[in-house]
């Protein structure tokens, strides 16, 4: 039988007028363990564990209000008649990842310009980081019963009891109906990127090639999950925006990485060293 109990509650903590929810906690786990890790291997690597935290001053602020305007425009009908301060509720969930790091790489590219470091060893440092963040930002979706499949038959729920807890189980059943926890798969997905980009970093690739291989298979996996959400925005008809999202950036990190392994000889432990010109962006 098709769970009954009653969902996570999405308040965490209130404090008077202050309403703290679970998925802002989560978002911050993510954030300060992803912060934590980019410290030390800025360490690890030359960079200096300050550059990372400046950086990431920066950075935060800015891919929250991206991934919220990202979202606010693919959904404009969704605000334009509603009550202005609805744009803002990014506590009730809507924020989209492809306008975080879109507001994130332009940080970078700026940030590093006025320092004069190289844009790729910051991206290449910083990208197991993001994805980590990003694995555990998703179960944020998962308390907010949100970025789910479509729904399963009674046969294959009992087929996913044998497999999954049941607080999972029980989370994903939204008035009697259970949805396919696509949230769980890209979870998942991403973990095993984080531990795949830690043993690609040991290799010591060419400059660049640690970020553009978790863009590229990021991707991948966004692009497949992508197709079984049942809340996904839209760009034209029935084109997902991840989906064209997606597309575009493996195409683009190909590209990229093609042109850098033919015309860089920097390696992601070369220390890091401060240009006096635009050849920072190395």
């Amino acid at each position: 039988m098709i769970g009954t109990r009653a969902p996570i509650d999405r308040v965490f903590l209130e404090i008077g007028p202050l309403t703290i929810y679970w998925y802002g906690v989560i978002i911050a786990v993510g954030a300060i363990l992803a912060i934590y890790l980019a410290t030390r291997e800025a360490e690890r690597v030359g960079l200096g564990k300050e550059t990372i935290m400046d950086f990431v001053i920066y950075a935060v602020p800015i891919a929250i209000i991206s991934a919220r305007i990202y979202y606010v425009i693919f959904e404009f009908d969704r605000y334009v008649n509603g009550p202005f301060w609805k744009v803002f509720a990014t506590w009730e969930g809507g924020i989209a990842i492809h306008g975080a790091i879109i507001g994130g790489v332009l940080t970078a590219i700026f940030f590093t310009k006025k320092r004069k470091i190289p844009f790729w060893q910051l991206a290449d440092v910083v990208a197991p980081s993001l994805i980590l963040g990003q694995a555990i930002g998703r179960w944020g979706n998962f308390v907010n019963q949100e970025a789910h499949g479509g729904p399963i038959s009674e046969a294959a729920y009992e087929n996913f009891h044998q497999y999954l807890p049941d607080f999972i189980m029980n989370q994903m059943v939204i008035d009697g109906v259970m949805y396919y926890p696509t949230f769980l798969y890209e979870s998942l997905w991403n973990l095993l990127i984080f531990a795949g980009l830690l043993l690609f970093r040991r290799m010591n690739p060419t400059r660049g090639m640690v970020f553009l291989t978790y863009a590229i298979t990021y991707s991948i996996g966004r692009f497949f999950i992508e197709g079984l959400r049942t809340d996904s925005l839209y760009i034209i008809g029935d084109l997902r925006t991840a989906q064209f999202i997606s597309i575009l950036t493996i195409t683009a990190g190909i590209v990229i990485m093609i042109y850098r392994k033919k015309t860089t000889t920097a390696h992601y432990l070369d220390a890091p060293v401060k240009k006096e010109t635009d050849e920072a962006i190395e």
